[in-house]
């Protein structure tokens, strides 16, 4: 079975996208990757990042606005989805990972049953 590949997308990708993508970085069922929308984000989403995702989870729908703004051609076969996630936690803080394994898993458990 090859691995869901996720991209986990926030503002600037300093907190909550790098979060999951660290938590989930060695989980044999995804590959994970992390980005921001922001123009000041550590990592900023390309539309090669996009074509890469099976899966995109945006923390924000502002984030996934935007992403539909700035890349309507390569969202067209990526399903997007928004964590409802919002800014207020430090990186790895233990509450955001908590809240981070509650809203991703069931997307991971709805992408294993696909086969590929």
């Amino acid at each position: 079975m090859t691995p869901l590949r996720i991209l986990f997308v926030c503002s600037r990708n300093q907190w909550r996208s790098p979060t999951a993508e660290a938590i989930y970085r060695n989980d044999p069922r995804i590959e994970a990757r992390s980005a921001g929308t922001s123009a000041a984000a550590r990592c900023r989403v390309t539309a090669t990042l996009l074509r890469w995702a099976d899966l995109v989870l945006v923390m924000e729908h502002e984030h996934k606005q935007r992403l539909r703004d700035q890349f309507p051609n390569e969202l067209r076969d990526v399903e997007v989805a928004v964590l409802d996630i919002p800014d207020d936690y430090q990186p790895m803080d233990p509450e955001l990972i908590e809240l981070l394994r509650e809203r991703v898993e069931p997307w991971i458990d709805r992408g294993s049953d696909t086969p590929v």
